[in-house]
């Protein structure tokens, strides 16, 4: 039995339609029902944070994916994570399953050059630290031969209507109204984004192959551009002209005093106004896996996400 933890979110939602595609069963679980049909798809309502309940959702799992995404808050995170990770844990040693952890990449900090699966963590985040303490946290489980456990990390995604995708709020959406485009940092610096679909697909093909635990993944990414050229690519396929404020530091600092969610993005903004470079060759060579360019991916989310209007 296939069981999505913190089902309802772009990835969950993207990898529970890898699994009706090949009419495979797969348990929901999520604070609120979830709103995708199909013949071989449950749900279970389950408060993470509560143990008999990840217990009894968990019940009978084979392979656990936890997709849960927390309030962008750092101080909920320091809270929360913990006890998540430590339920999610131990549910998965009672049922001797196997665990897919979906993952970011805050933990490795501000890097000079590619990150790779083998990056040093050097958080200079409050939510890095979090994630490199959670990481830690399944890795010594793994090392010590006590959990099965893989982590599948990935970049920032687009081609969702998720307020946490950039590309897709701040520059799809817009484009598609024939308004101007926002874009965060600095567009000459290099950036790349995972479309959803292939993280979808890629968290299923993890689950295919047993011999791909106990490892950390990069899911497969499109290499890198600069800000300008996506900027440029998308005004393109929209037929308007590439128009764009930029989002500086203090703009979100200030619009975080009234909004949590905003403040929130501001202790990350390093990622945009220095290179960020995504590497994923390990996961496409080992599955021979072609991302989806950025030309075909957002040509897809004009047709059917952000339509031109």
């Amino acid at each position: 039995m296939h069981t999505i933890l913190g089902a309802g979110g772009p990835v969950a939602n993207a990898l529970t339609n890898e699994f009706l595609k090949n009419n495979e069963s797969v348990r929901l679980v999520s604070r609120r029902p979830i709103d995708i049909q199909g013949n071989n798809l449950t749900w279970r309502k389950a408060d993470l944070l509560d143990y008999k309940q990840v217990q009894e959702a968990a019940q009978g799992s084979t392979i656990i994916y936890l997709c849960v995404g927390l309030v962008y808050d750092a101080d909920i995170w320091r809270e929360q994570w913990p006890i998540v990770i430590q339920n999610v844990i131990k549910a998965t040693k009672e049922n001797n399953a196997r665990l897919i952890f979906f993952d970011n990449v805050y933990m490795y900090g501000l890097v000079n050059g590619p990150m790779k699966e083998d990056t040093p963590y050097n958080p200079i985040s409050e939510k890095g630290k979090v994630r490199a303490a959670i990481a830690d946290t399944i890795m010594k489980e793994v090392n010590a031969g006590t959990l099965n456990a893989t982590i599948a990390r990935a970049p920032d995604f687009y081609g969702t209507t998720s307020t946490n995708a950039f590309l897709d709020m701040m520059v799809l959406s817009k484009y598609a109204k024939k308004q101007i485009a926002q874009w965060m940092g600095n567009p000459n610096k290099l950036h790349n984004f995972i479309y959803i679909p292939d993280a979808g697909r890629a968290m299923h093909l993890l689950g295919q192959h047993p011999e791909s635990d106990n490892q950390i993944w990069h899911l497969p990414t499109a290499p890198v551009m600069k800000g300008q050229q996506f900027l440029e690519l998308a005004a393109r396929i929209y037929g308007v002209k590439p128009k764009f404020m930029r989002v500086p530091k203090f703009m979100l600092w200030i619009l975080g005093l009234f909004d949590k969610l905003i403040a929130g993005t501001v202790e990350m903004y390093y990622q945009t106004d220095h290179d960020y470079i995504f590497n994923s060759d390990k996961f496409e060579k080992a599955f021979n896996f072609k991302p989806t360019s950025y030309e075909d991916g957002v040509k897809e989310v004009a047709r059917t996400i952000y339509k031109p209007e």
